[in-house]
């Protein structure tokens, strides 16, 4: 056979073999945290389910507003079937996802919300009520009285944001409480760590803290293990393997927990659903829920926090 016929041939076999689904693009705020895994294993199974493949590709650093504009806009120039999105800033997103739009190309937005409304729905966490929780056991673990600082994510962040809300007018019920004000974490652990050890400098009879997402909390459990301030209660945000670990051994009173493999199920769900022409609820709470140490071998907890990973494995083999 002559080199032309053989390439020929050749670049035959190759169409035949590659997946003619259509594509739907999912997009977190950043790629290394479980929390996103646990949303790409759900859109991964929600795709295979609905006969749709995923493009998964994130920022590398959370706090990047840049490089997720240039993602969404990618998939809007190569007209994906649809886009589902976690804005890293509900302001800095709302433009590109407007040209989706125009571009007649369905967006889910999920996780943080985005300021405007052309999406076909909003997939989350009820994060007020999240904040709530955190606020109500920290009233309890300190009667009523004391001193509580907030480590929060980074401003902008509509997620977070809402926690913050929810546990800040939780707390006006309990006005022996003195909440301290807002810090960040900027998405960085060391940064984390560097605010908490300043409030644990600053006021000595801190009572309690509430770190409102994964890379807060981890910052601000190092800077309570560096000070040996086990009495100092943490109410953490999400979980990790390492979080984990620490509630086990006493450094962290609860976690409150989401379930990210659920938000990226139904994010690819929606969006097949909307292709189809049937109706999509425009907002999908999901609720949160509060663990406690002892209820780690909970069937019903297990699986938000040991979540199943092995088809992004397999896809990734694939």
């Amino acid at each position: 056979m002559r080199p032309v016929a053989l390439c020929l041939v050749l670049l035959s076999l190759a169409a035949c073999n590659r997946s003619t689904k259509p594509v739907i693009g999912v997009i977190p705020k950043g790629a290394s945290h479980q929390f996103w895994l646990t949303v790409q294993s759900g859109a991964l199974a929600a795709a295979a389910e609905q006969g749709y493949e995923i493009e998964w590709n994130a920022p590398a650093l959370e706090i990047d507003r840049a490089r997720q504009i240039d993602i969404v806009q990618a998939m809007i120039t190569r007209r994906l079937a649809g886009i589902a999105v976690a804005p890293v800033d509900r302001k800095a997103l709302a433009a590109v996802i407007d040209r989706a739009a125009e571009a007649k190309i369905p967006v889910v937005v999920y996780d943080s919300d985005v300021d405007t409304q052309n999406r076909i729905t909003y997939i989350a966490t009820d994060n007020r009520e999240g904040g709530r929780l955190a606020a109500r056991r920290l009233a309890e673990l300190l009667k009523g009285k004391g001193k509580v600082g907030v480590v929060g994510f980074m401003p902008g962040s509509a997620s977070t944001q809402e926690r913050e809300e929810g546990f800040y007018e939780e707390m006006k019920r309990h006005a022996g409480i003195q909440v301290l004000d807002l810090q960040f974490g900027m998405a960085n652990r060391s940064k984390a760590m560097s605010v908490t050890e300043n409030m644990l400098s600053a006021h000595p009879d801190l009572g309690g803290v509430f770190a409102d997402n994964e890379s807060s909390s981890a910052g601000a459990v190092q800077a309570l293990r560096a000070r040996s301030a086990k009495t100092v209660k943490l109410v953490a945000f999400d979980a990790s393997e390492q979080l984990i670990k620490d509630l086990k051994e006493g450094w962290i009173d609860s976690l409150i927990v989401q379930d990210p493999y659920k938000m990226g199920f139904e994010s690819v769900l929606a969006i097949a659903r909307h292709r189809r022409g049937e109706t999509v609820v425009r907002q999908k709470d999901l609720p949160a829920k509060l663990v406690l140490a002892s209820q780690l071998e909970d069937p019903a907890v297990r699986p938000l926090l040991f979540p199943d990973l092995s088809r992004i494995r397999a896809n990734a083999a694939h």
